[in-house]
C-alpha cells in the first residue's frame, strides 16, 4: 500500500491538491485563492494551522512536493508547493468518489432534529423559525457572493457548488417553513404523555 492510499482524504485536502493541480503556490496563496473564488463556503480555510498541517501531510505522503523556498523584504520565508503525478492521481480519485458516492455525513441538523421532541412543540417552532429566518439571510448573502465571484468572470463550471448550496438551502427553507406552519397551526404536536408509550418499546 502507498502512502498515497493510505492518506484519509478530506474536503479540504482535496481542495489544496485542486488548487496546486493549476499552478504551484505558497500556503498563503492557496488559502487566498481559496477564498477569492468563494470556495470556502464549502472547504473551511478559516484556520491557518489546519493549512499548513494539511500540506504537511500532503507532503509526507508523497502528493505534494516542495518547488522552492524564497525570502523578499516584505514577508518571512515562503514555501511554494507543487502536486505530484501521485498528488494528480489522488485527486482525481477522491473528486471522483466524493461526486459519484453518496455517503452519510452525519451533519449537527439532522441529528438535533432527531431529539427534538425534547424541546417541546412551541420552542421547536421558534427555533425552527429561528433557523429559517437565518436560511433566507444566508442565501441573500450566497447571492451577494455570487455576483462578486461573477465578476472575476469565472465560468459555471467553477461555480457549481454554489448551485448546489441554493438548491439545498431553497428546499430546507420550504421543509422549514411547511414544519413551522404545522407546529403553528397544532397539526403538529407531542407532549410527555404522548411520547410516554413509546418509552419501554
Amino acid at each position: 500500500m502507498t502512502a498515497s492510499t493510505q492518506f484519509k482524504r478530506s474536503p479540504l485536502a482535496m481542495a489544496l491538491l485542486g488548487i496546486l493541480h493549476l499552478e504551484p503556490m505558497h500556503p498563503y496563496a492557496i488559502q487566498r485563492r481559496i477564498k477569492e473564488w468563494g470556495k470556502d463556503k464549502v472547504v473551511n480555510v478559516a484556520q491557518r494551522a489546519a493549512l499548513y498541517k494539511t500540506i504537511t501531510r500532503l507532503q509526507e505522503a508523497g502528493l505534494v512536493a516542495v518547488r522552492e523556498t524564497g525570502r523578499d523584504q516584505q514577508y518571512p520565508e515562503r514555501t511554494v508547493y507543487e502536486i505530484t503525478d501521485a498528488g494528480r492521481a489522488a485527486c482525481l480519485g477522491w473528486i471522483t468518489e466524493m461526486i459519484g458516492e453518496p455517503r452519510y455525513e452525519f451533519p449537527e441538523f439532522p441529528a438535533a432534529l432527531s431529539f427534538v421532541m425534547l424541546l417541546g412543540p412551541d420552542a421547536a417552532r421558534v427555533e425552527l423559525d429561528r433557523r429559517a429566518k437565518a436560511l433566507r439571510a444566508n442565501l441573500t448573502e450566497l447571492d451577494n457572493d455570487a455576483a462578486k465571484v461573477a465578476a472575476i468572470g469565472l465560468p459555471r463550471v467553477t461555480m457549481l457548488e454554489d448551485e448546489y448550496n441554493r438548491a439545498v438551502m431553497e428546499a430546507e427553507l420550504r421543509w422549514l417553513e411547511g414544519v413551522v406552519a404545522d407546529l403553528a397551526s397544532g397539526e403538529l404536536t407531542w407532549s410527555w404523555e404522548s411520547l410516554a408509550q413509546y418509552q419501554n418499546s
